[in-house]
């Protein structure tokens, strides 16, 4: 079986398994929709500014995220089938299967959120330049997911599990959202695409380098 054909059935067997149990799925869903809430519930009648309310959207995305995509490790290790995996997958296979479910993962939620805060904030949440809010939420999904993923495979290790991983998620991803935040406020106030071109760059040095150091270090993770 070749990478490519291994890869794909790795993607296939960890959506299947989520649509069995669907755990990160309604996790996921809960968290954006209890936090959204409470936002609406604390701002009542307040206008937030552009600014507010892309680093508020872009918290929303990382706690919630935080809750769901460290899954894709944890649970082999819960099944007892990372051993299984081990023998029957390369690490490449396994890390770009991974990443590629993560991307797919956080870029419904981030969909999810969007249609969200477009209902419950339509008088705010006015996106002026679409072309630069789409380029920065499939850029941001790709980095979110890729630092998400290598960090997902050394805390699936660990005996404390659910606090490591915000833990050691943050100060991974301070840049990433200082720079979605900056990006997405430009958006929202209507500036012009070449505006946010300096985010883009940013977010694409991060990517690289992220999956390229995870590639990298996945196998002494992932076998160790």
């Amino acid at each position: 079986m070749s990478a490519l054909s291994s890869t794909y059935a790795l993607i296939r067997k960890d959506i299947l398994s989520e649509l069995r149990t669907r755990y990160a799925l309604n996790a996921l869903l809960m968290f954006v929709v209890t936090t959204v809430a409470t936002i609406l519930f604390a701002l009542r009648s307040d206008q937030p500014t552009p600014t507010v309310l892309s680093g508020m959207y872009w918290v929303v995305i990382f706690f919630t995220a935080m809750s769901g995509l460290s899954r894709v490790f944890v649970s082999e290790e819960e099944r007892g089938t990372t051993m299984t995996l081990q023998l029957v997958a390369s690490p490449s296979v396994v890390y770009f299967g991974k990443l590629l479910f993560n991307v797919a993962l956080t870029l419904s939620l981030t969909l999810a959120v969007t249609l969200l805060y477009t209902i419950v904030f339509s008088t705010s949440f006015t996106i002026q330049t679409p072309s630069i809010f789409a380029v920065t939420v499939l850029l941001g999904s790709l980095g979110f997911a890729s630092a998400a993923t290598i960090i997902a495979a050394i805390v699936a290790k660990a005996n404390t599990r659910g606090t490591l991983y915000p833990v050691l998620a943050f100060p991974v991803l301070i840049v990433l959202l200082m720079t979605v935040m900056n990006a997405t406020t430009k958006a929202l106030d209507g500036e012009e695409f070449g505006a946010a071109m300096g985010d883009f760059q940013i977010l694409l040095g991060y990517i690289f380098a992220m999956t390229g150091g995870s590639y990298l270090l996945f196998d002494f993770v992932w076998k160790d």
